[in-house]
C-alpha cells in the first residue's frame, strides 16, 4: 500500500498517536481537550497525502528540498501555519512545536512498517514523506516565530507607554527640586535626576518607535511647513549644550523650506549627530550640511574617525546593531542600538531615504527628503 493511501486509511490511528504525544507537552497541554490537542493535525496529514499523490519532477523535488515551495492558491494560511499560530497562543514553545513533527514522522513510518512495510519500489514515498513533513515544519516554525515576535513587540509598546507616566512624575519632581535652590547637595542630586530622566525618556521613545515599526504601524508623523535650515540650527545648539567640548560646523545652502514633521526631523538629526559624537574623532568637528536642491532637501552629517568596515556598513541601519564603542565604552547605557534604525524609519515616513558611506577620511550619513511629501 502506497504511503498516501496508508495515511488516508489509518488517519484515526495516526491522529491518536499525535494526540497522545501532544498531551505530554506540559504545562501548555494541561487541560486541553482532544480537539485542541489534535488541532490541525488531520488537515496537515491530508495535505501531506495529497502532496505524496501528486506527480513530482526531480526539479520540483530539488526546489522543495531548498524550501522553495509555491504558496497555496486561495488560502491565506496552510494548516501547518495556522497550527503554529494556535500553538504559540496556547503557550507552547518552539521546542515543543518541533517535537510534535518529529513524533508525527516517527509514528507514521512505524505504523506503515508494522502494516507490512513499503515494497522496494516504493521507498521513494519515504523520501517524499520526509520532504512533506519538513515543509510543514518549516511553515509552522516561520509562523510561530512571527507570532512570538508580534506578542513581544506588543509587550514592548505597552511597557513603554505605561512607564511614561511615572517617569514624568520623576522629571517634574526633579525640576521642582532644582528650582528650590536648597543647597549644593540638593541641586547636584536634582541635576543628576534630570539628566537620567532625559536619558530614560530617550530610551523609552526609541522603544515605542521600534515597537510601532515592528507591528507594521510605522513612525507617526505630523507634517507642516518648516525651514529645515532653522530647524537643524536649533537642534544643533541643544546638542552642543548637552555635549560640552564637542564642535559642530553647520552649512546651509539653497532653499531649505519643506513640509515635514519638525520634531521627528530633529529626533533623526539628534540620532545621527549623537552617533557621530560617539564614533567620530573627539578632537574633530562634526560637519552638518543642509541643502535645498529642486524638489528635495538633503541633510549630511560628516565625521572623521575610524572607517566603518564594509561588513558592518551594509547592516548599519538594522535594529539592535551597535558598534564596538557602544558595546563597552562610555555611553553604552544610553543606547539600545536603535538610533540609526529609527532615523531610517523617520526618513521613510517622509517618503525619503538615508544612506551611509565610510572610508579612512570620513563617514557620511546622507538624508534625502522630498520638499513636499504626502503623509503615509
Amino acid at each position: 500500500m502506497r504511503l498516501a493511501q496508508f495515511i488516508s486509511k489509518e488517519m484515526e490511528a495516526i491522529l491518536a498517536e499525535w494526540e497522545s504525544f501532544a498531551a505530554t507537552l506540559l504545562p501548555a497541554a494541561q487541560g486541553m481537550t482532544s480537539r485542541e490537542l489534535r488541532d490541525h493535525a488531520q488537515q496537515i496529514l491530508e495535505a501531506i497525502a495529497k502532496d505524496l499523490s501528486t506527480p513530482q519532477t526531480r526539479q520540483a523535488q530539488l526546489a522543495k528540498s531548498h524550501g522553495r515551495v509555491s504558496p497555496v492558491i486561495d488560502a491565506p494560511q496552510t494548516a501547518a501555519q495556522t497550527h503554529a499560530v494556535l500553538r504559540a497562543r496556547g503557550g507552547f514553545d518552539i521546542n515543543q512545536l518541533t517535537a510534535e513533527y518529529r513524533a508525527l514522522r516517527a509514528a507514521v513510518l512505524r505504523l506503515w512498517l508494522d502494516s507490512g512495510g513499503p515494497p522496494t519500489d516504493e521507498l521513494d514515498d519515504v523520501i517524499r514523506f520526509n520532504e512533506a513533513i519538513d515543509q510543514a515544519l518549516s511553515e509552522s516554525v516561520s509562523f510561530f516565530t512571527n507570532q512570538v515576535d508580534q506578542r513581544r513587540n506588543l509587550l514592548l509598546g505597552m511597557l513603554g507607554h505605561d512607564m511614561r507616566s511615572p517617569l514624568q512624575t520623576i522629571q517634574v519632581t526633579a525640576h521642582h527640586l532644582a528650582r528650590l535652590n536648597d543647597g549644593q547637595e540638593v541641586s547636584t542630586a536634582a541635576a543628576r535626576l534630570i539628566r537620567s530622566g532625559a536619558r530614560m525618556q530617550a530610551l523609552l521613545d526609541d522603544m515605542l518607535d521600534f515597537s510601532r515599526t515592528k507591528l507594521g504601524l510605522g513612525i507617526r508623523v505630523t507634517q507642516a511647513p518648516v525651514d529645515l535650515g532653522t530647524l537643524v540650527a536649533d537642534e544643533l545648539d541643544q546638542l552642543c549644550a548637552a555635549h560640552a567640548g564637542r564642535k559642530v560646523e553647520l552649512e546651509i545652502a539653497g532653499d531649505t523650506r519643506a513640509t515635514c514633521d519638525g520634531r521627528r526631523i530633529q529626533q533623526m538629526l539628534g540620532n545621527l549627530v549623537g552617533n557621530a559624537f560617539k564614533y567620530g574623532e573627539p578632537s574633530a568637528a562634526v560637519k552638518v550640511l543642509v541643502a535645498g536642491n529642486g524638489e528635495d532637501v538633503s541633510i549630511e552629517v560628516v565625521n572623521q574617525g575610524q572607517a566603518i568596515p564594509p561588513s558592518a556598513l551594509h547592516r548599519i541601519f538594522e535594529p539592535l546593531e551597535r558598534g564596538p564603542v557602544a558595546e563597552g565604552g562610555p555611553g553604552a547605557q544610553d543606547s539600545l542600538g536603535l538610533g540609526l534604525y529609527i532615523a531610517q524609519e523617520i526618513a521613510r515616513a517622509h517618503r525619503g531615504d538615508i544612506s551611509a558611506r565610510s572610508d579612512e577620511a570620513e563617514t557620511v550619513f546622507t538624508v534625502r527628503l522630498p520638499r513636499h511629501s504626502a503623509s503615509p
